[in-house]
């Protein structure tokens, strides 16, 4: 089949989908999503049969986003042999396919093995079972969002990329890691991998961010300086989206469930990318991690229980894999629920009274105030801008587009608020139903999102026509989940598992809640470096 043939072919695929959204059966052709035929004719590559892992590997790298990137690249350029193991799919980047489900009509190919999503607007779909990029993760008290594809995170944030200031960095990690070394040596050597950069005049003047200069205007009048926020995007691609060089992504409201045209800058372009490049990591999707422990008469070896699943959720195989030195990095929810449950079960009875401790949201709340333009444009995604108001508690509020509305601007102007806010959970076993769950504080951080509420109410004065009413989105969510096993507490200074050699926390996970009003990308990312370069240096 040739280019034109294939698109063609995906053409129809589109239009099929488009009748299944409205409700017209489609042919099932399994016992789990209606619509796996057509995300066949969609995206045929995460259908492909994927490799296995050795039965033994020197490293293994539980997940692929930011931590598990950084680490998969620096053991494999050092000479170690590593398997990245990967419980979503490898998705591919095409200018004119429809590769992810739009924000604004989700599908399954949206989110993790769900039946229903509520966004942060308030607004329930049904969804069909599939093995989407976005897993979303209900806990009494709050919902968590976290990647579920090869480059995690990575594809489904919004590229945001934003260095703490010491002082709340500090207030963060208590002395643990040294901000100073952070700022000189790795946030900058992330930012050389990441690139990102604000978001160049010619495109923030387009129609597509009418939305971000309205904010940008509202927080004027109300006295702020927006300060611009670097982005891992692409910017000649997006401007090829405005020109029409692209299907439209990026700038027509697309972040959260994935860039079809890749111009979001994520893992899959830069450090997974350059890992697979030396010939010694190989990244294994749908391979989802169950059970971690020591294998029985040889406790130098970690065992890895792996399930291999389908895009569908089918169990094509069950295995238990080997390796001498374990890097857990799957983020804050999968390694914290590794290690809990490892704990209770006896699988690793050494690990200490940390293990589960120490989870927080980051201090997320989404936030909306009315539009008060008639200049309306497109969703773009990036994020152009932020404010930070020290009345209080910390509060940064970033400017967001509001996803899962409509494919245009609609009366509001959405912010993500982020609050220096120290409430925190712990993740305990459930013996009686074999899971691990999150306890959550009851009320959450209702001192935080009433903060961020009193913030987002002040950005909204016009001090000439007085103040715009605000509206709440959703407060009771987190896209940033942080914690459960503490650098400095958990582990080591550099992520060594307490109790146990070879064994390390290099995700989220380490993070103590909060990254101090900013998203925790670039700090993982840089944290990550920090200790993968201490950890070969040392030997282990």
């Amino acid at each position: 089949m040739d280019r034109r043939e294939f698109l063609q072919g995906a053409g129809s695929a589109a239009a099929l989908l488009a009748l299944a959204r409205a409700g017209t059966p489609v042919a099932r052709a399994d016992n789990f999503s209606p619509n796996t035929p057509i995300y066949r004719m969609l995206v045929p590559e995460i259908f492909a049969p994927v490799p296995d892992p050795a039965d033994h590997v020197p490293a293994i790298v539980v997940g692929s986003g930011f931590g598990a990137a950084v680490t998969a690249l620096r053991l494999a350029q050092a000479g170690t042999s590593v398997a990245v193991l990967e419980r979503g799919s490898r998705w591919p980047n095409d200018p004119w396919r429809d590769i992810f489900a739009v924000d604004t009509l989700p599908d399954g190919r949206g989110f993790w093995h769900r039946t229903s999503f509520t966004g942060v607007d308030g607004v329930t779909q049904v969804i069909d079972p599939f093995g989407g990029v976005l897993d979303v993760c209900s806990y009494p008290g709050i919902d968590v969002w976290r990647g579920a594809c090869v480059g995690g995170g990575s594809v489904v944030f919004t590229g945001v990329m934003i260095e703490p200031e010491q002082r709340f960095f500090d207030h963060v990690f208590r002395g643990v890691v040294d901000y100073r070394e952070m700022h000189r040596v790795y946030y900058p050597r992330v930012r050389k991998m990441l690139r990102p950069s604000p978001i160049p005049v010619d495109i923030y003047n387009s129609a597509a961010f009418a939305h971000s200069r309205a904010w940008d205007e509202q927080a004027r009048a109300a006295g702020y300086t927006p300060q611009p926020i670097a982005g891992a995007w692409t910017w000649d691609i997006v401007r090829g989206e405005l020109a029409g060089r692209s299907r439209a992504s990026a700038t027509v409201g697309c972040s959260n469930l994935g860039n079809a045209n890749g111009a979001k800058f994520d893992l899959n372009q830069n450090y997974l990318r350059d890992a697979e490049g030396t010939g010694r990591a190989r990244i294994h999707p749908g391979h989802r991690v169950d059970a971690i422990g020591v294998e029985p008469g040889a406790p130098g070896r970690y065992t890895v229980a792996v399930t291999k699943l389908a895009p569908t959720g089918e169990v094509l195989r069950t295995r238990t894999l080997t390796c001498d030195k374990l890097f857990l990095a799957a983020g804050s929810i999968g390694t914290s629920e590794l290690l809990v449950r490892a704990r209770a079960t006896g699988a690793l009875p050494n690990l200490n009274e940390h293990i589960g401790e120490g989870w927080g949201g980051n201090g997320d709340v989404a936030l909306a105030r009315p539009l008060d333009t008639f200049e309306v444009g497109l969703q773009g995604a990036p994020s152009a801008s932020r404010i930070l108001d020290e009345a209080g508690m910390p509060v940064a509020l970033e400017n967001w587009f509001i996803p899962g509305t409509s494919y245009f601007d609609t009366t509001v102007l959405g912010s993500l608020g982020i609050v220096l806010d120290d409430t925190r959970g712990r993740f305990v076993y459930d013996p009686a139903g074999g899971r691990v769950v999150l306890q959550w504080p009851p009320g959450g951080s209702a001192a935080a999102v009433a903060r961020a509420r009193e913030v987002n109410k002040r950005a909204g004065c016009d001090c000439r026509s007085g103040i715009r009413a605000t509206r709440d989105a959703d407060a009771s969510f987190t896209p940033h989940p942080l914690g459960g096993a503490v650098i400095g507490r958990a582990t080591d200074a550099y992520g060594r598992v307490r109790g146990y050699r070879n064994l390390y926390v290099m995700d989220g996970a380490a993070v103590p809640g909060s990254t101090g009003t900013v998203n925790p990308s670039l700090t993982i990312s840089a944290l990550a470096e920090r200790n993968i370069e201490q950890i070969i240096r040392s030997g282990g």
